[in-house]
């Protein structure tokens, strides 16, 4: 045997159960020495809308629940066929807002080998700093940072530094995508009053966040941050290299928010860069996309295609055994 070395790969799974989406990473694991490194060999994103009428009935909807669980079904059989070796779930706005969760966890955790666990809104922002930053060219910053995700039920705000990443402040406030459209839009395309009424329902929740975890530069992370750079980039289909890392103008996301909220949702989901399945709520995501920028002073934002998912297998690394 020689002296070099000993590079010994893994795979590892971390699974993100959203309020709108269904996130599944699949990377392998590679130790030199001291050095890890995490490298994509999967990257999936399923919209099954999880969150459906949860903002009204605090219960998770019978379809959704089964939308969801075929969507583990298959990322299961996904993660056996890698051969991974270690997995973390966790479940986010939707499972911690509803009731009757239990039953949905353990029929998951036959799906994919672990069960569920619901994060609260402060661990959901570490993972998120972790996640959204990693990969990113972030030299043109300064020492501090302030990561968004704008999720289905809720967004979380988190300010740190970059040397050493460190978090400084992070607040989860009750307001996204799907809970934005199920409370004010009724018509399509939306009608003058009923923006009004979801901006005036972002500056209402945009109040509750502390100042200084509102303030630039800003990483924007998650399906509706992504599907606007993609948008606006035409981007189609959809590449995560192409749009990890984009640096987006506060005039550009206006303009896609003003053109999303024009079309009727068949219309909107011809857009190039635009899954249909994420048609119905991405004008709200857009004006709270925008309202954010806005109130950050910002004049632009870098956009993530990483997130709680990549925060999860990060920490996974940390937990597994050293090869001997």
């Amino acid at each position: 045997m020689t002296d070099a070395k000993r590079i010994v790969p893994e795979r590892i799974a971390a699974i993100d159960i959203g309020t709108n989406s269904v996130l599944l990473l699949v990377a392998e694991v590679k130790r030199d020495g001291s050095s890890v490194s995490l490298t994509p060999v999967v990257e999936r994103a399923t919209i099954t809308r999880l969150g459906q009428g949860v903002d009204k009935t605090r219960q998770l909807a019978p379809e959704a629940v089964e939308r969801t669980l075929a969507c583990l079904a298959e990322y299961g059989q996904e993660m056996a066929r890698l051969g991974v070796v270690k997995a973390d779930v966790v479940g986010t706005s939707a499972m911690r807002d509803a009731q009757g969760a239990d039953a949905f966890r353990e029929r998951a955790r036959a799906l994919v080998g672990v069960e569920p666990r619901v994060i609260a809104g402060e661990e959901e922002a570490r993972l998120t700093f972790a996640g959204g930053l990693s990969g990113l060219d972030l030299s043109h910053f300064g020492d501090a940072v302030s990561v968004f995700d704008i999720g289905g039920g809720s967004t979380e705000f988190i300010r740190g530094t970059l040397a050493p990443r460190r978090i400084e402040r992070a607040v989860s406030v009750d307001v996204g995508s799907v809970r934005l459209t199920e409370r004010h839009v009724r018509t399509d395309p939306p009608t003058a009053s009923e923006l009004d009424a979801c901006r005036a329902d972002i500056q209402k929740s945009l109040d509750r966040a502390p100042p200084e975890a509102l303030v630039g530069p800003l990483v924007g992370v998650a399906g509706t941050v992504t599907t606007i750079a993609a948008i606006a980039r035409s981007i189609d289909p959809y590449d995560a290299a192409m749009v990890h890392g984009v640096r987006l103008s506060l005039e550009e996301i206006r303009d896609v928010a003003r053109r999303l909220g024009e079309h009727p949702v068949d219309a909107r989901a011809k857009l190039p860069g635009l899954s249909p399945k994420r048609a119905d709520v991405i004008v709200a995501g857009a004006l709270l996309c925008q309202a954010v920028v806005e109130r950050a002073g910002a004049t632009e934002l870098v956009v993530s295609d990483r997130g709680v998912r990549w925060g999860v297998a990060e920490e996974l690394v940390h937990s597994l055994p050293l090869p001997p």
